[in-house]
C-alpha cells in the first residue's frame, strides 16, 4: 500500500497559544450540491485549539489589552459571549494565568458551557429571551460585572476594533496566500462582524474584484440595516454565533457587496450533510455559512472560486443539531397526527435492563449516571418490575455494601407497558395519569413521561 510521507513540522510550539491560526482550506467535493458548478473552498477555522475561529480574536484582544495596560497581572477578564469567544478567552486566560468570567445566554449548547467551565472559567448564564436593553441581557450583565470587579477588563468584542484587526492581520492573509490570490467571492456570516469585516477589508485591498457577501440569520438586524440604514428590532433564531440584535462597531457594512438571509433549518441540515458526506463535523454557524454559500453559488459561473468559513466544531452541538430528538422536534419532517403512534413520541434515550442477580451498585449506576429511569428488571426476558430507587436511596443512606446486595431487594411494581404501534393519543392519556410508562418497541423498552411529551408532541402535524 502506498503511504504518504509524514509531514515535517518546522518548530515545536512553546504553548497552546502558538497553535492558534494557520488552519487548512479544503475544497468541497464536486456534486455535493448538483446545482452548484463552481469551486467552493472552506477555511476550517474549527481546527483552532479551542474549536473555533474566535481563538484568533481572543488572543489578539488580550495581547493588545496587555500592551495598552488595560489588562494587568492578577486581573480578571469579563466577557459576554454566545460561547465561542468565551471558550477562546477561557483558553487564553488559562494559558496566561488570568481569572475569567464568561456571561452566556441560556440558548447556547450545554457542551459550550461545560467546555468553558473546563478551562476554569466562572460562567454566568442569563436568559436569552430578553431585549438588549434589559438589565439581564448578557451584554449588560458582563458590563456590570466588569465595572464592579477590581482589576477587571471587558473585551467588549462587539465594539472592539482589535476584533476586526485580528482577522485583517492574520485570517485574511492566510486565505489570500492559500488561494494564491485567486478569489472571486468571499461569503460568510457576521455576529460581532469582526471576521467578515476584517477579512473583507483585506481582500478588497489585495483583490479589488473580489466580492464580499454577508450572510444573516432570519431574525437578525444586520442585513436590514445594510440595505436600508434602518435599525429594527430583531427576533429570535436558533443558529449560534452569527446575527445580531444591535449594530456592532466591529462590523463594517461599507466593504460588503451583497447580503443574503439564511434560515436555521437549512443551516443545520447542511452541517449534518457535510458530516455524513465529507467527514467534516462542523457546527451550526458552519452549516449556516455553507448553506448560504451553496445557495448563492447556484447563480455563479463554473470558473468562479468561492471561499467561505467553517467557524466552529460540531462537537459543541452534539445535544442540538447532531441530536435526533432536537432535530425531530424542530426541523425534520413532521408526522401526520392521523397515523402517529406511541413509537413516534419516544425520545432517543439510553436503554438498559437489570436482572435479579445484578447488584444494587450496578442499578444505581444505570439509573443515576446513565439516567435510565424507570429501569426495568427482567426475569427470563419477562418484565417483573422496575428498580426501586427509594429503596436504593435508603441503602445508600445506611452506608450498605451495595456491591454485595442484589437487585432482588430493590424491585417495585412496573408501570404500564404500551406497544409501540398503539395510537399516540391514547398513549398521552395514560402518561398523564401515570407520569411514566414503557413503550415496547420491537422488544426494547423505552420510558416515556410527561416531560418527553412536552417536547415530542410538537412533532405531530394536526393538519394531516
Amino acid at each position: 500500500m502506498e503511504t504518504k510521507p509524514v509531514p515535517q513540522l518546522d518548530t515545536i510550539q512553546a504553548s497552546i497559544l502558538d497553535a492558534v491560526g494557520n488552519t487548512p482550506i479544503v475544497r468541497l467535493p464536486k456534486g455535493f450540491d448538483k446545482d452548484v458548478k463552481c469551486e467552493i473552498l472552506m477555511k476550517l477555522e474549527f481546527m483552532n485549539p479551542s474549536g473555533s475561529i474566535k481563538d484568533r480574536i481572543a488572543l489578539h484582544m488580550v495581547k493588545q489589552a496587555e500592551h495598552k495596560g488595560l489588562l494587568k497581572e492578577g486581573g480578571r477578564i469579563v466577557e459576554c459571549s454566545s460561547g465561542n469567544t468565551g471558550a477562546g478567552l477561557a483558553m487564553v486566560a488559562a494559558a496566561l494565568g488570568y481569572d475569567i468570567t464568561v456571561v452566556i445566554p441560556d440558548k447556547m449548547s450545554s457542551e459550550k458551557i461545560a467546555a468553558i467551565k473546563g478551562w476554569g472559567a466562572d460562567v454566568v448564564v442569563t436568559p436569552a429571551n430578553v431585549s438588549i436593553e434589559h438589565p439581564m441581557h448578557y451584554t449588560k450583565v458582563a458590563k456590570h460585572i466588569a465595572e464592579n470587579t477590581k482589576g477587571a477588563w471587558w473585551p467588549d468584542q462587539y465594539h472592539n476594533p482589535d476584533n476586526t484587526e485580528a482577522h485583517y492581520l492574520y485570517t485574511a492573509k492566510e486565505i489570500v496566500e492559500q488561494c494564491n490570490g485567486q478569489i472571486d467571492y468571499f461569503i460568510a456570516g457576521a455576529g460581532t462582524g469582526g471576521s467578515l469585516s476584517g477579512i473583507g477589508r483585506y481582500l478588497k485591498e489585495q483583490i479589488p474584484d473580489c466580492k464580499v457577501i454577508g450572510v444573516d440569520p432570519e431574525g437578525s438586524v444586520l442585513a436590514h440595516y445594510w440595505k436600508t440604514k434602518e435599525v429594527i428590532e430583531g427576533t429570535s433564531y436558533a443558529v449560534e454565533g452569527v446575527g445580531e440584535e444591535e449594530i456592532p462597531k466591529a462590523w463594517d457594512p461599507s466593504i460588503i457587496d451583497d447580503y443574503v438571509i439564511q434560515n436555521d433549518k437549512d443551516s443545520f441540515l447542511t452541517a449534518r450533510k457535510l458530516a455524513e458526506e465529507t467527514g467534516i463535523l462542523s457546527g451550526g454557524s458552519s452549516g449556516f455559512n455553507l448553506a448560504a454559500t451553496l445557495s448563492y453559488a447556484k447563480t455563479l459561473p463554473q470558473d468562479a472560486r468561492v471561499v467561505t468559513l467553517l467557524p466552529d466544531y460540531g462537537k459543541a452541538y452534539l445535544s442540538k443539531i447532531y441530536n435526533e430528538d432536537y432535530m425531530k422536534d424542530r426541523y425534520l419532517q413532521t408526522i401526520p397526527a392521523s397515523i402517529a403512534t406511541a413509537r413516534d413520541l419516544c425520545r432517543d434515550k439510553n436503554t438498559a435492563q437489570l436482572t435479579q442477580e445484578d447488584t444494587v451498585a450496578w442499578g444505581i449506576r444505570q439509573a443515576g449516571e446513565r439516567q435510565i429511569r424507570p429501569l426495568p428488571v427482567l426475569k427470563n426476558e419477562k418484565l417483573i418490575g422496575v428498580f426501586d430507587e427509594d429503596r436504593a436511596l435508603q441503602l445508600l443512606k445506611e452506608g450498605a455494601d451495595l456491591d454485595h446486595i442484589t437487585v432482588t431487594e430493590c424491585i417495585s411494581e412496573a408501570p404500564t407497558v404500551i406497544d409501540g404501534d398503539e395510537p399516540w393519543h391514547s398513549t398521552v392519556d395514560i402518561v398523564r395519569e401515570e407520569e411514566n410508562v414503557f413503550i415496547n418497541d420491537k422488544g426494547t423498552l423505552f420510558s416515556l413521561n410527561t416531560n418527553d411529551l412536552l417536547q415530542s408532541l410538537s412533532r405531530l402535524d394536526h393538519t394531516k
